[in-house]
């Protein structure tokens, strides 16, 4: 594991309240980042199962049916508890559905109400007194049915132990933060770079506080120029940004310089290509930014605690 990534011998149990109709994209984007903080940590940190309200299968917008670990009452509780309702939401607030979600909330220590997902938690009363979001075309319905409920237009909302985001994307954005909270930035550094995510019209940093647009557009260039390296002085000019505000944004932000960033991204590049174990180490080395394979075998090793050679497959 990269030394960038905090350690931690603490695991995580994470429960996914799927409804029928539920989006796909909206799953995959809650639990892929967690299957990636897996890879990346080299342990299975996080632990994930599939609960509906019955036991029974549910079949997605997209028309994929999913099986079920088991029912949510007879789940044990853990550390999240995610739920997707997506389309139709309103149908699933049933009474039995209000009272298995109390009953929930004494056994998972943070709910989190994805897409449509803040509905089913106001009319369980659990969001009265809380801050929270939803898609945004149901905001204004979301506002007046619940008062209680502080609603924001906002991408995702975490206030104490009940969180939110108000679709696909966002989830995302609100998984991979909670990542980088507890295990560095470069959590959700690595993440993106995997998934390719990228957003030139939104801050690419989507932790609490730390949105910055001249960081996002430096990790921009520095992602879209690793085999030819930029020098820090071309990407403050890249990024509109003098050179020394840019070191210290990044520090602020990332808790490190530029440059350190823009080699960590590199060298995980790299390891990525390596791990696929199709082309030479000496090609990994280019493709990184190295014309020296020396060089570049020295500054994996200081990663990563392993000479390119010992990391391949």
């Amino acid at each position: 594991m990269p030394d960038w990534i905090k350690q931690s011998t603490e695991s995580w149990t994470v429960g996914v309240l799927l409804f029928e109709r539920f989006s796909m994209h909206c799953l995959a984007n809650t639990i892929e980042p967690l299957r990636a903080a897996n890879g990346l940590l080299g342990r299975s940190a996080y632990r994930w199962e599939v609960l509906t309200l019955d036991g029974q299968p549910v079949t997605s917008s997209s028309g994929f049916t999913i099986t079920p670990e088991r029912r949510l009452s007879r789940a044990p509780g853990g550390d999240m508890l995610v739920l997707l309702p997506s389309y139709g939401a309103r149908a699933y607030a049933t009474p039995d559905c209000n009272r298995a979600l109390r009953a929930a909330a004494r056994r998972f220590s943070t709910l989190v109400g994805l897409d449509m997902g803040s509905w089913l938690l106001a009319e369980a009363g659990l969001l009265d007194g809380y801050d929270a979001t939803i898609h945004f075309e149901e905001m204004e319905a979301f506002s007046e049915t619940f008062p209680e409920v502080h609603a924001h237009r906002r991408r995702w909302v975490r206030d104490r132990n009940l969180w939110s985001a108000g679709g696909a994307m966002t989830a995302y954005e609100l998984i991979v933060g909670w990542l980088a909270e507890t295990h560095g930035t470069a959590m959700s550094l690595e993440i993106a770079a995997m998934f390719m995510h990228s957003d030139a019209d939104a801050p690419r940093i989507e932790i609490p506080g730390q949105s910055d647009r001249y960081v996002a557009a430096a990790l921009a260039e520095m992602e879209a120029n690793i085999e030819e390296p930029l020098g820090i002085g071309q990407l403050a000019r890249a990024a509109g940004c003098p050179q020394r505000e840019l070191e210290k944004r990044f520090t602020h932000a990332l808790g490190a310089s530029p440059r350190a960033v823009y080699l960590r991204l590199r060298l995980g590049f790299a390891r990525r290509l390596l791990g696929e174990g199709r082309v030479s180490i000496a090609e990994v080395a280019l493709r990184s930014g190295y014309a020296d394979s020396s060089a570049f075998a020295r500054a994996f090793r200081r990663e990563f605690g392993l000479s390119p050679r010992q990391f391949r497959p």
